[in-house]
């Protein structure tokens, strides 16, 4: 989970915009509205999802391998921070 006020801050932001979204998404269904922006909608809806989950994982990954004593790294790096970087560059393209 986020920990800095300014990390947490975002979050709660990106998760009310999703929550904005899916009430839309539901006002449009109710009132019949065609596939097309439907499908648009949710489509916005799992990419602000992918965000966030994008952002709670940075989060985690930091906190479970960036303190550690023996922190994971490629041969080359002695730096678990490039390692993170590398993993959520990854993660981030997968989830776009």
């Amino acid at each position: 989970m986020p920990h800095s006020p300014e990390e947490k801050k975002r979050a709660i932001a990106r998760l009310r915009r999703i929550k904005g979204q899916a009430e839309a998404l539901e006002r449009a269904i109710e009132a019949d509205a065609d596939c097309g922006p439907l499908l648009q909608q949710i489509v916005a809806m799992r990419g602000a999802t992918n965000g966030l989950m994008a952002v709670v994982m940075e989060s985690h990954l930091r906190d479970t391998f960036g303190d550690g004593p023996r922190p994971i790294a490629p041969a080359g790096s002695s730096d678990a921070d490039d390692v993170i970087d590398g993993v959520m560059t990854i993660l981030r393209t997968y989830l776009k």
